[in-house]
């Protein structure tokens, strides 16, 4: 029987992750001890897997659990409308855009400077 809740399902995917580098760093110390070049190479490959994996399950899990926001125009903090999937990237350079369109018009200089 599978646990249908997201902090268990990431508490039980984590300890397989833990269990993986524990292996991992196994064979890796195994390989050195030995001299033997694949085992350690095993090894580091092993330990790394179970590494992204792990982080990935964070990210989803995080995801998961993250309240909803609302899809149709969210309000943010500063009271801008934001339009849903719009990057972080793409709302830094439409703000931007729009105080290059402020300054242009004339109503969006920065005080106390003068153009030349």
């Amino acid at each position: 029987m599978r646990a249908s809740d997201p902090p268990a399902r990431y508490k039980r995917k984590l300890m397989q992750a833990l269990l993986g580098v524990v292996i991992g760093a196994g064979l890796l110390s195994a390989g050195a001890v030995t001299y033997r070049v694949y085992l350690e190479a095993l090894g580091v490959v092993i330990v790394l897997l179970p590494l992204v994996w792990a982080v990935v399950s964070w990210r989803r899990y995080v995801a998961s659990v993250r309240p909803a926001r609302s899809k149709a125009g969210a309000e943010t903090a500063k009271g801008t409308k934001r339009r849903p999937g719009q990057t972080r990237r793409a709302r830094v350079m439409e703000r931007m855009e729009e105080r290059w369109r402020r300054r242009q018009e004339g109503n969006g200089g920065m005080p106390g400077r003068t153009r030349s």
